[in-house]
């Protein structure tokens, strides 16, 4: 019963934002779960917000800009991805996977889709593109979390 509460806890924290697939399988790998099932149920979290992202993110924005307290966390979220839009401006698709399969503070799914729709670069073309940059973000995040630790850990006993 605890790694199946452990494996929803991974999902839910590989959709927040800025935590994402990288934050579950950090837990994920912690709380003892099989890389298979934590590698999974990491990435079905963190690629599900995506299409609500690319979607819908203009029209929430929309209206959250009606009010004096919700405005300015748009217009911040609006400054920080466009801040972060550099690399994806001048590589286009490229950038959009380098951003989102480098697990750094501040990339991933969450900003990359944002970005990209602030952006205005076709739907059709970005979901695929991040949706292989989480996957390779999830590749990373799996060696740092399961293989280098298991490597060491061996060694030592």
């Amino acid at each position: 019963m605890e790694n199946k509460i452990d494996l929803l806890l991974a999902f839910f924290i590989s959709m927040l934002p800025i935590v994402e697939l990288r934050g579950g399988i950090i837990f994920a790998a912690a709380r003892g779960i099989p890389f298979v099932a934590a590698f999974a149920v990491c990435y079905l979290g963190n690629i599900i917000p995506v299409p609500f992202i690319l979607f819908f993110i203009r029209k929430v924005f929309e209206i959250m800009e009606k009010f004096k307290f919700t405005g300015k966390i748009v217009k911040k979220v609006k400054s920080i991805a466009h801040g972060k839009s550099d690399k994806i401006r001048k590589y286009q698709l490229l950038g959009l996977f380098m951003f989102t399969a480098i697990p750094l503070p501040g990339t991933g799914a969450w900003m990359g889709a944002l970005i990209s729709v602030l952006m205005e670069l076709p739907i059709k073309k970005t979901f695929p593109v991040i949706a292989v940059g989480v996957l390779s973000a999830g590749i990373i995040m799996s060696i740092l979390s399961y293989l280098i630790p298991g490597f060491f850990f061996s060694v030592a006993k």
